[in-house]
């Protein structure tokens, strides 16, 4: 009974240890991985310091630009408001006057052709 209590202490040993190796393995990768994105990112933070003040001032001007839609909006209204033509009154219609002679089609005046 000791000598199979020994051999189950030793394979649970073997058994963490292969575990234990596996997992050591996986995070020196994750490590690797890491340490070439930190490089990448301070790549990508070297470039973004030189356009930074490029930026801000972009956002400086959105900004005003922003400001400045709602007054444009309204002068564009006036604008269009002054220059629209207003609709004339239609004309009174005389009553119809019964067709003479032979009738004409109205497929032309259905698709609104006049000839």
């Amino acid at each position: 009974m000791v000598v199979l209590s020994v051999l189950v202490i030793a394979a649970l040993i073997a058994g963490l240890a292969i575990y234990l190796y596996i997992v050591g393995s996986q995070l020196q990768r994750v490590a690797t991985h890491l340490e070439e994105c930190a490089s990448i990112v301070q790549t990508v933070v070297g470039h973004a310091e030189v356009i930074e003040p490029d930026v801000e001032h972009i956002n400086r001007t959105g900004g005003v630009i922003a400001g400045a839609l709602p007054l444009l909006y309204g002068m564009a209204e006036g604008i269009v408001a002054g220059v629209t033509p207003r609709p004339s009154q239609p004309a009174e219609r005389p009553p119809a006057v019964p067709a003479s002679g032979r009738r004409r089609s109205r497929l032309h005046d259905a698709v609104g052709y006049r000839p």
